[in-house]
């Protein structure tokens, strides 16, 4: 899966009505501008009419202020304090009575591992969990997701017909199996902990109805269940004296020594890592093979010179990531781009939008990998919240593309214009990379 789940009302979540913040209320404009929030396949024209026409704007239907300008976007990320990231990973849609009732008899009391999470609680955790995302730690991986990505390739090159899915053939397993990896377990795991995120990502973010609910709720107490049983492991591993070389090992060792992190919190960290770690970067992989395909000019540069490919990966984050919008409430009533803002108020930064801010980047409708500021993107989010994982992230892109060069310079994109995304409000994922090597007809 690939972050393909359309997302009900934001409103729904926390029990607002979406109008309780009207235009009337507030004498902020609700023109649109063409804007469709769920619509990924091409949003890139209504933020630009957003940008130029109302920046701020706030959106009747969904209930939320849109910001779409990249200094009002890093500013308020940078707002910790009054625009705060607790609805960061809220339901969109509440919970129904079966699938609550699942829930809460199978102990699951899962909790966000950081990114909804605000100070003081979340700089305690970060700096306790970021010592673990070492370049030692990336180092040891890297092997492991050369071989995977070279055993990956052969396979879909090896199909009769020379054509094949970047995006399920390849981009799909590689983030599985090293977030798998990174948490001590075997990748004869990765259907069953792929099913969790499924689940995971449909009871977050999807708009289900309560029956459609149940399966899902059963699937993240099993999810939960073995969270908790990594971290009961990982004791065990210690109580015996053994090394058990993987995250969750080293943060019940880190707790051992006195690091203030409980067994619910390590547990917690678990649960948010494996569904952060694989889903958008798979879509980060697929999205910048897709890219490249899509302008053979930038792809021949990296054939001729890969010494470019991180600045393409950051050229990639910046004109197609994986995520393009993130959510934020104020705490207080504010304002943003001189447009107020009321205390409760859900707001939608669009990052997509903000990175092709004319005014931050020159000609941002180009696809450049030789652009000098293509780093200054916000697709990772910007201040305390800036993602951990950033760097796993960009090395495993690097090694495909790396892979992908050695193994088919020559391959091509199939219908290009006819790619689909899915329905969402923040992840804007492929549903398919077709790709053939075989010759041009």
């Amino acid at each position: 899966m690939t972050a393909q789940f359309a997302l009900a009302h934001p409103a729904a979540a926390t029990g607002q009505c979406p109008v309780a913040h009207g235009a009337s209320e507030h004498g902020v404009p609700t023109k649109n501008h063409g804007y469709a929030p769920f619509a990924m396949t091409d949003p890139f024209p209504s933020y630009a009419a957003l940008r130029e026409n109302e920046p701020v704007m706030f959106d009747e239907e969904l209930g939320y202020f849109i910001v779409s300008r990249y200094d009002d976007v890093k500013a308020t990320f940078d707002n910790w304090q009054v625009f705060s990231s607790e609805n960061a990973q809220a339901p969109v849609r509440p919970r129904g009575a079966a699938a609550t009732t699942i829930m809460n008899d199978g102990g699951f009391t899962a909790y966000s591992g950081l990114s909804a999470r605000i100070p003081p609680e979340h700089t305690r955790l970060r700096a306790i969990v970021q010592k673990e995302f070492t370049p030692r730690r990336y180092k040891k991986l890297e092997p492991t997701i050369r071989e995977n990505t070279a055993r990956l390739l052969t396979q879909m090159l090896s199909h009769p017909d020379a054509r094949g899915d970047f995006l399920k053939d390849v981009a799909v397993d590689i983030p599985t199996i090293t977030i798998l990896g990174l948490l001590g377990v075997g990748p004869e795991m990765v259907a069953t902990y792929k099913k969790w995120s499924d689940s995971r990502a449909a009871m977050t973010w999807g708009d289900l109805t309560d029956d459609e609910q149940i399966p899902h709720a059963h699937n993240l107490v099993d999810y939960w269940t073995e969270c908790l049983r990594l971290v009961k492991n990982a004791h065990d591993q210690l109580e015996n004296n053994e090394n058990g070389d993987n995250l969750v090992f080293d943060l019940v060792q880190a707790q051992s020594t006195g690091s203030e992190i409980s067994d619910h919190e390590i547990a917690s960290v678990c649960y948010s890592l494996l569904f952060a770690g694989h889903e958008t970067t798979t879509t980060l992989i697929s999205n910048t093979i897709r890219e490249l395909l899509a302008h053979p000019a930038e792809w021949q540069k990296l054939i001729d010179d890969p010494s470019r490919i991180p600045t393409a990966i950051d050229e990639t984050l910046r004109f197609s990531p994986s995520i393009v919008g993130w959510r934020r409430k104020a705490l207080e009533d504010t304002e943003i781009g001189g447009v107020k803002i009321p205390a409760g108020s859900n707001i939608l930064l669009l990052m997509g939008s903000a990175n092709r801010d004319p005014g931050t980047f020159e000609q941002p409708e180009t696809f450049d990998i030789n652009r000098v500021n293509a780093r200054n993107h916000l697709s990772f989010g910007f201040g305390i919240h800036y993602c951990l994982g950033n760097m796993l992230a960009k090395m495993q892109d690097k090694i495909v593309v790396e892979e992908t060069l050695k193994a088919a310079p020559g391959l091509r994109l199939i219908d290009a214009e006819k790619i689909e995304f899915g329905d969402n409000l923040s992840f804007r994922a492929p549903t398919s990379v077709p790709v053939t090597w075989g010759e041009n007809k």
